[in-house]
């Protein structure tokens, strides 16, 4: 599996089981609404964990093909997508930045990619985004996204070539 160049120093490669401490931390950076919950420091990091741990075992059974990648700014990795190239769409399951590189165009970066691979294949690109994040909804519907379901909590939204 090749590595992918992006524009700026960003690079996409394939996941790896070394990856794993990186993994993990990024995913903490991620719950901060478990991290605002008032309980005990140590239940709150066994819960992110077990929370971690669902969303590994649940991508794997929902999407088996899918394939992750490590997002990497000059050989330093600042994200992880994961992505699941079906015959008839491209789905962007997960994206997710560390704090510091978000809101810098990286993931913009990261999306124009995939947008360009379902443009080649000629499928649609899609992703589930939370209702309750406006500013991800806002960001996807500027590159062209539109709400194609919705339910309260979520939004399917997809990008046709």
């Amino acid at each position: 599996m090749a590595d992918f160049s992006l524009p700026d120093g960003l690079r996409l490669r394939p996941q790896r089981d070394s990856d794993g401490a990186f993994m993990a931390s990024l995913y903490n950076s991620t719950r901060e609404d478990l991290r605002s919950a008032v309980a005990e420091h140590d239940f709150i990091e066994e819960l992110i964990e077990m929370q971690f741990r669902a969303q590994r075992e649940g991508y794997g059974q929902q999407f088996p093909n899918a394939m992750y990648f490590i997002v990497e700014l000059h050989d330093q990795p600042i994200g992880r997508v994961a992505v699941d190239f079906g015959p008839n769409e491209v789905r962007m399951i997960d994206l997710a930045l560390i704090p510091a590189a978000r809101n810098k165009g990286h993931g913009t970066n990261v999306v124009r990619t995939l947008q360009a691979a379902a443009l080649k294949t000629r499928v649609p690109l899609t992703l589930t985004v939370l209702m309750n994040n406006p500013r991800a909804v806002q960001l996807y519907a500027l590159l062209g996204f539109q709400i194609e379901q919705q339910t309260q909590t979520h939004a399917l939204m997809a990008w046709h070539p």
